[in-house]
């Protein structure tokens, strides 16, 4: 099963507005909370991996992503967030902590199955290694061209 149906348009933000990767977290945490899928402590919990183990990533094109997660405990329904930021915020680099990466992706995961975890970041980083799906993805307007760009991934377009 792709990791993408696990995104439900609910779950689609694009031009969303954010002043932190906190912010950001709290948004789509909240959300997810919102609908049942993550427990009260969903939030704090990856904020507090987010310290720990940042995950931000640079793509080497043009845009950069985030992909904040936390374990399955905190976990009720799995399910994946995701937002087109209107202005980068920054997130810091899962590769070198200490670098600083100005993300405009954020792929949030609420998995509840750590084989299920471990191939959804697989899927995920493939899809952010080709940086025209990337471009995209942040230039959608629409969370319809979001599942029809994610659409075409899954099809081997």
């Amino acid at each position: 099963m792709s990791a993408f149906n696990l995104l439900a348009p609910a779950s689609v933000h694009l031009g969303l507005q954010a002043h932190s990767a906190e912010e950001v977290i709290r948004l789509l945490g909240g959300e997810l909370r919102s609908h049942g899928k993550v427990k009260a402590d969903f939030v704090e919990a990856t904020l507090a991996r987010e310290a720990s183990n940042p995950t931000g990533l640079v793509l080497g094109g043009r845009y950069n992503a985030a992909l904040p997660h936390v374990d399955l405990e905190y976990v009720n329904q799995s399910a994946i967030a995701l937002a087109v930021l209107k202005d980068p915020v920054t997130f810091r680099s899962m590769v070198d902590q200490a670098e600083e990466v100005p993300v405009q992706l954020v792929i949030m995961l609420a998995l509840v199955d750590p084989k299920a975890q471990i191939n959804a970041l697989g899927q995920i980083a493939e899809v952010l290694q080709n940086p025209e799906i990337v471009e995209k993805l942040v230039h959608a307007t629409t969370s319809k061209e979001i599942f029809l760009i994610l659409g075409q991934i899954e099809g081997g377009q």
